[in-house]
C-alpha cells in the first residue's frame, strides 16, 4: 500500500495542471466577454499557478532523491 501513495499523488498532478489552465482560461473568458485579452491573461495566470503548484507537489520527491544520493 505504501507504493500507491506516491503513484496517486503523481497522477493527481495531471488533473491539477489541467484544472488550473482550464479554470484560468474560463475565468478570463467570463471576465472579458468578447475581448480575448482577458482570456490570454487568465491562461497565463493558470499556467503560473500550475507551475508553482507542481513545484510544491514535487518538492518532497526531489528532497527524498537528494537524501538517498547523499547517503542519508
Amino acid at each position: 500500500m505504501n507504493r500507491w501513495v506516491p503513484a496517486l499523488r503523481l497522477t493527481g498532478i495531471g488533473f491539477y495542471i489541467a484544472s488550473c489552465i482550464v479554470g484560468g482560461t474560463f475565468v478570463g473568458w467570463w471576465l472579458g466577454g468578447k475581448r480575448p485579452m482577458f482570456m490570454i491573461i487568465g491562461l497565463l495566470v493558470g499556467l503560473v499557478v500550475a507551475i508553482y503548484g507542481v513545484y510544491k507537489m514535487l518538492r518532497p520527491f526531489m528532497n527524498d532523491k537528494q537524501d538517498k544520493e547523499n547517503g542519508a
